[in-house]
């Protein structure tokens, strides 16, 4: 077996669907790939049959050209697929399991692991803590857009689906598993939602929407979720959401509308670097407006839960220290309101066994409320161009078939 097919990065707004080695037990040199990390063994490994493998908002970013992803970089860290092989040093992973894989990748040894947080792994990146398959600056960890995967420390990383039909039969709702779903409920809970609070969600991305079921699952009181995009607003509400239009002024406004205050308990960021302006400067670039608007729109003592992504190189910045993740943010205001903040990479599997009970025994629709769309392998570029274009969906790549 030798063949193998893949989404690779082919510069800003440019992907396409290339041959590529089928994965062994090695680290091979290539596009983004560490230095330190070529030749790099990989015993402790599984070898997966991509089952389901989504394109995410933070491929987005890479595709655009707006981080320093190198050309031929093979995308794709949402994957969810069937075991076809282990390395001699797995002991509980086995052939013909299904099987979710979080995004960030942890060697499950460190002190961070042992510590619950496998968002910043110390052992798998040589350039700085925490690492992801298919991601810029993350140790070259190939992606998982294809139909073959090499996923490491697979005894540690991957969450193995207690039935394989039922697995199969609910695979739009447990391929959200891998990130979208654990990154959205990350938000919401580091935000500190729990039952009757007042939430507002800035974006109606599909990691907003997923911050919304899950402040939903929290049991939040009423949760609002903010955006430009009126598709995604409509998506929102299919699911019993509120929401703000914020191209029509400021969210402050419009929540006190809603809920005769302007303030609310809870907030979270589900846009990160890429964030537009509110209301008549809602065309132009202004990174640091959510991370402002909600410390504004937050009331004293409440807490931001920041699932958006920032990123340290951004060749599409607005300014010089745009292009470096400098952002002019109010932090006065959050210090004289004593806020809480929770940034960076989600450590998925901290919730990712009791998110998958929530799917199997039918808490939760989290692929209606992001509206997943399967699609085949070579219809990717144009999923790309789409979601590019604001699609309210969350596509779905199906290379292999198993989704029927």
């Amino acid at each position: 077996m030798s063949e193998n097919r893949a989404v690779a990065y082919k510069g800003a707004g440019h992907v396409e669907v290339v041959d590529t080695p089928y994965p062994e037990f090695e680290l091979k040199d290539g596009p983004g790939v560490n230095p330190a990390n070529v030749g790099r063994k990989v015993p402790h490994g599984a070898i997966l049959r991509t089952v389901a493998t989504n394109i995410c908002g933070s491929d987005q970013h890479m595709v655009r050209g707006r981080t320093t992803a190198p050309e031929g970089l093979i995308l794709g860290h949402e994957i969810t697929g069937e075991v076809v092989e282990v390395g001699p040093d797995v002991e509980f992973i086995k052939k013909g399991d299904i099987v979710s894989v979080p995004f960030n990748i942890a060697c499950g040894r460190c002190r961070n692991c042992k510590d619950g947080k496998t968002g910043i792994c110390l052992n798998v990146n040589p350039d700085r803590p925490g690492s992801a398959y298919g991601y810029v600056d993350m140790g070259g960890w190939v992606g998982g857009q294809a139909e073959y995967v090499l996923t490491p420390y697979a005894d540690w990383n991957l969450l193995t689906f207690p039935d394989r039909d039922q697995a199969l039969e609910k695979i739009l709702d447990l391929t959200m598993l891998s990130d979208i779903f654990p990154t959205g409920f990350h938000g919401a809970y580091s935000a500190g939602v729990k039952p009757g609070s007042t939430v507002y969600i800035a974006g109606a991305g599909p990691v907003g929407l997923a911050a919304a079921v899950g402040a939903q699952l929290l049991g939040a009181g009423v949760v609002i979720v903010g955006d430009l995009n009126s598709d995604r607003l409509e998506q929102a509400r299919s699911f019993g959401c509120e929401t703000v239009d914020v191209s029509q002024g400021d969210p402050r406004d419009q929540i006190e509308q809603l809920l005769g205050v302007p303030e609310v308990e809870c907030g979270v960021d589900a846009v990160g670097f890429e964030a537009r302006g509110h209301g008549s400067d809602a065309g132009h670039e202004a990174p640091a407006t959510v991370l402002n608007s909600l410390m504004d729109l937050t009331e004293a003592g409440g807490a931001l839960g920041i699932p958006g992504l920032y990123v340290t190189g951004d060749p599409g910045g607005v300014d010089a220290a745009a292009q470096e993740g400098s952002l002019s943010i109010r932090l006065g205001l959050g210090w004289a309101k004593s806020l809480s903040f929770t940034t960076g990479q989600c450590p998925v599997m901290k919730y990712h066994r009791q998110l998958m009970q929530a799917i199997l025994h039918d808490k939760v629709q989290i692929a209606k409320a992001v509206k997943a769309t399967p699609i085949p392998l070579d219809e990717a570029p144009q999923a790309y161009a789409d979601f590019d274009k604001g699609a309210a969906r969350k596509y779905v790549l199906n290379p292999n078939g198993y989704i029927k």
